[in-house]
């Protein structure tokens, strides 16, 4: 896939621990573990906003584009 995410990166810059994020934002470990490894197929923007939100980012700091269709 052509989007890759950066959220481990941005929760180490940030100092939280995945665990902490689920809680603070309502998804389970299990859907947050998923969206780390690059394997989910959509984010919602309701998920998105949240975690810009408690992480104090932008989308582009959690999501880029590698610039390839497949």
């Amino acid at each position: 896939m052509s989007i890759v995410v950066k959220l481990d990166e941005v929760l180490k810059q940030k100092g939280m621990t995945a665990k902490e994020l689920c809680a603070l934002i309502g998804i389970t470990e299990a859907n947050m573990s998923i969206l780390r490894s690059g394997k989910a197929k959509a984010i919602r923007f309701d998920t998105l906003n949240k975690l810009c939100f408690y992480l104090k980012c932008e989308p582009k700091d959690i999501l880029f584009y590698e610039g390839d269709a497949r």
